[in-house]
C-alpha cells in the first residue's frame, strides 16, 4: 500500500543583472554550480516508474501546541521492491530533487542486490516542499537542520507503519554534501531508525571564517592545472587589486564590463566582485570532471598576459548571463536576496542557514589561496544582517555555530555504521572527517571532487574509487541482516 497524502499544496552570494529580463543571473548560475543536486549518475533505468508523492509534516516537530501541517514532497521507486526488502533513501538538501537520482547508480544497484525500495525525500523550503507560503523572516524560522531531520524521522516511521511489507525492513541512508551531513547527524539523533548510512562530501564542523575552502581550492586548481595556472590566477587578481588601489578603478569596470551603478570606492561593491571572481573559480574545482580545471587553465594560459588570462576566462563567464553589462554591485545582491517569493532561486533559503546554523564564509581570509584579500568575513557577516535583520549581529551568527557544533558533536558525532567518502580535490573535505585517530574514519578518494562517487561501479573508476564503492557495498549487506 502506497502513502499518498493529499493537500492544497499550493556567500556565498548573489545578484541580478540588472539588463536581463530572462534566466539566472551570473551569482545565481554560479551559486547553482555549487548548490545543485548532486551529479545525477547516467544509464538510468527509464522502465522504471518513479512516483512523486506528499506526506503531511509538521510545521514545528518541536512544539506541541503548534497544530500547524504542511505537504513534504517525496519521490518513490519501486521497481525492485520485494516485500520485507530495505528502504534505501537519499536525502535531499538545498536543491529540487529529481528521479534520476533513485534510477540508477551505486544506490540503486545496491537496493537491486537486497530487493530494496527506493525513496528520495525533499528538504523542507527546497523545491516544491513549501511548509509556508513565502520565505519572509518569519517563515524562515522554520528553515533548520533540526525540523528537516525531525521531518525524515517522521517519514520513515510512516512508511514503515503504512507501506506493505516494510515493518520490520532495515533502513539505509545516503546523502551527498549538505544531506551528506544530514546522514550523519540523523544517525546520532535518532540511531534507532537506521540501520547504516554512506555520507559522501559531508561538512561537519560549523566555522564562522572557512579560509580552508579558497585555500583547498588553489591546492587543486594547482595539482590538476599546475602551478603555471595558479600562479597566473594570483597574479591577474592582484593586478586588478593593485588597479583599484591606484584609482584606476575605471578601467577594471571596462575589463569586466562591469555596469554603471558598481561604484569601485564601495567596500561592498568590490567585496562583492572578488567573493564572486573567486566563487567562479571553485565552481570548476567543486564540479571537476576529468579535463575541466585543465581545460579552464588552457584558456587561461592562452592569452599574453596575467591580467588578459583572467579578465578574458571570467568575461567568457559573465557572458553565459546575456547582459549587456555586468552588475555585481552590493545593491544587487540584496535586491535579489530580499525577495520573499517562491522564485526557484534558493540563495535566500540557503544563506539565511548559513547565518543561523553554520557560518561557512569562505573568506579570503587566508595568503595560502590565489583569489586575493577582497572578500572578507565582514561582507558575509554584514549581508547577513542586511538581509534578515540586525538580530543577526556577529555575535549572534558565532554562538548559532558554536551551539550547531555542540549539538551535533563537531568532527567527533558519536557515530557508528557510517560510510564517511570525500574527493580529495573537494574543498569541502577540510570541514570533514578526515583525521585517522578520530572515531570515524573517512575514505579520501584521490583526483576525485564533490559528491562523484554515486554513479555505478565502472572501469572508469580508478583503483580507490572502486574499492571505497565496494566497502559500502559489503557494509549495507552487513546491515541489512
Amino acid at each position: 500500500m502506497k502513502l499518498l497524502l493529499t493537500a492544497s499544496f499550493a556567500l556565498i552570494l548573489a545578484v541580478t543583472l540588472l539588463a536581463q529580463a530572462k534566466g539566472d543571473s551570473i551569482f545565481q548560475h554560479t551559486f547553482k554550480k555549487l548548490h545543485s543536486e548532486p551529479p545525477v549518475p547516467v544509464n538510468q533505468q527509464r522502465v522504471d516508474q518513479v512516483e512523486t508523492l506528499w506526506i503531511e509534516q509538521k510545521l514545528d516537530h518541536f512544539n506541541d501546541e503548534d497544530t500547524r501541517t504542511w505537504q513534504m514532497r517525496y519521490m518513490l521507486n519501486e521497481a525492485l521492491y520485494e516485500s520485507g526488502g530495505p528502504l534505501f533513501i537519499f536525502l535531499g538538501g538545498e536543491w529540487e530533487i529529481s528521479t534520476g537520482r533513485i534510477t540508477s547508480g551505486h544506490m540503486y544497484d545496491m537496493a537491486k542486490e537486497h530487493k530494496g525500495l527506493l525513496a528520495y525525500t525533499e528538504h523542507r523550503f527546497y523545491g516544491e516542499s513549501k511548509p509556508l507560503d513565502d520565505l519572509s523572516v518569519e517563515s524562515l524560522e522554520y528553515l533548520s537542520v533540526k525540523q528537516a531531520l525531525a521531518d525524515l524521522a517522521h517519514f520513515i516511521r510512516t512508511q514503515k507503519a503504512n507501506y506493505a511489507g516494510l515493518a520490520d525492513s532495515k533502513v539505509i541512508i545516503v546523502g551527498g554534501s549538505y544531506s551528506a551531513s544530514m546522514v550523519v547527524w540523523f544517525k546520532r539523533t535518532y540511531p534507532d531508525l537506521v540501520a547504516g548510512g554512506w555520507s559522501s562530501s559531508a561538512p561537519l564542523y560549523a566555522k564562522v571564517n572557512f579560509v580552508e575552502y579558497k585555500e583547498i581550492t588553489g591546492q587543486s586548481i594547482a595539482q590538476v592545472g599546475g602551478s603555471a595556472c595558479y600562479n597566473r590566477i594570483e597574479k591577474g587578481i592582484s593586478e586588478l587589486e593593485q588597479l583599484l588601489a591606484d584609482k584606476r578603478g575605471a578601467e577594471v569596470k571596462a575589463l569586466l564590463k562591469l555596469c554603471e551603478p558598481f561604484d569601485v570606492n564601495s567596500d561592498l561593491d568590490v567585496w562583492t566582485l572578488f567573493s564572486e571572481i573567486s566563487d567562479i573559480f571553485a565552481g570548476v574545482v567543486q564540479t571537476h570532471n576529468a579535463g575541466q580545471i585543465e581545460g579552464v587553465c588552457d584558456k587561461i594560459l592562452s592569452e599574453p598576459d596575467d591580467l588578459i588570462g583572467v579578465t578574458s576566462y571570467l568575461l567568457g563567464v559573465f557572458e553565459q548571463g546575456g547582459g549587456k553589462c555586468n552588475d555585481l554591485s552590493y545593491k544587487a545582491i540584496l535586491s535579489e536576496l530580499l525577495e520573499t517569493k517562491y522564485t526557484g532561486n534558493i540563495m535566500r533559503q540557503w544563506i539565511y542557514q548559513t547565518c543561523n546554523e553554520y557560518g561557512w564564509y569562505q573568506t579570503s581570509g587566508s595568503s595560502n589561496q590565489p583569489f586575493g584579500t577582497k572578500f572578507p568575513l565582514t561582507l558575509y557577516t554584514t549581508m547577513c544582517a542586511d538581509i534578515y535583520g540586525e538580530k543577526f549581529s556577529n555575535e549572534f551568527i558565532t554562538n548559532q555555530v558554536w551551539d550547531t557544533n555542540e549539538y551535533f558533536g563537531r568532527l567527533e558525532p558519536g557515530v557508528y555504521d557510517i560510510h564517511i567518502t570525500h574527493g580529495q580535490l573537494d574543498p569541502w573535505r577540510a570541514m570533514g572527517i578526515q583525521d585517522e585517530s578520530l572515531e570515524l574514519v573517512a575514505t579520501v578518494i584521490p583526483d576525485y571532487a564533490h559528491c562523484k562517487d554515486f554513479g555505478s561501479i565502472s572501469d572508469s573508476d580508478s583503483e580507490e574509487m572502486r574499492d571505497s564503492k565496494l566497502a559500502v557495498a559489503e557494509l549495507v549487506r552487513k546491515w541489512v541482516q
